[in-house]
């Protein structure tokens, strides 16, 4: 509790979602379709839309990072990770790439990424520097890719990090557990979103300032 407290402490934060969407989450879905298990992305959207609703109520700002894909962005080398040199993930304007089982209200952030880290070619950064942000509270999909390269990237431009373990999800259990050890190790902390929300509770002072979209 004395990490999580030196991070949240008299520091502004900003919870960040990253990748809730159809594409990686849904039954339906380009990853499901491939045979991989998205099962544990559904089993965590209950402790994420607690930890959203906490965090709106005490006035902490809310980011979801979408991920769209198109031409215009999928370089050789972006797509030479599929086999056949198309990429089926979230291209802009699909269902794929709608949100899965959260909605962003009019006050949370949108922002538009392309890659990995939230942080490559997008306006985190200055939407953060602007609300004034010191820490990041992370949850989302998947926990060793994208919550895990935006982790990275922030902890490098010398943000706090808290790594929501029952927030995020991976497509298997090992890749889940590595990660949270990881930015638990290196690059942060992991936390429960009960011990955050039961921080906010007990230690929110005046809300902080949110800007709308």
């Amino acid at each position: 509790m004395d990490k999580l407290k030196q991070r949240l402490n008299r520091k502004n934060t900003a919870v960040i979602v990253v990748d809730v969407q159809n594409d990686y989450c849904h039954p339906d879905g380009a990853i499901a379709k491939t045979g991989i298990d998205v099962s544990a992305a559904g089993k965590m959207i209950p402790d994420l839309q607690a930890l959203l609703e906490s965090a709106r109520k005490h006035g902490i700002p809310v980011i979801f990072l979408q991920t769209n894909h198109e031409k215009a962005t999928d370089s050789e080398v972006w797509v030479s990770r599929f086999e056949d040199g198309v990429n089926p993930i979230c291209h802009t304007g699909s269902w794929g790439a709608e949100f899965f089982n959260v909605s962003p209200t009019e006050n949370d952030i949108i922002v538009k990424k392309h890659r990995y880290s939230g942080f490559i070619h997008t306006r985190l950064e200055s939407v953060l520097q602007t609300l004034k942000i010191e820490t990041l509270v992370m949850t989302g999909v998947s926990t060793n890719l994208c919550v895990e390269s935006t982790a990275r990237d922030g902890f490098m431009r010398d943000y706090h990090i808290i790594l929501m373990k029952d927030a995020c999800a991976a497509f298997s259990q090992e890749e889940h557990d590595m990660t949270v050890k990881t930015v638990d190790t290196y690059f942060g902390m992991a936390a429960t979103t009960k011990d955050v929300i039961n921080y906010w509770q007990h230690h929110a002072t005046a809300p902080q300032l949110q800007m709308q979209n």
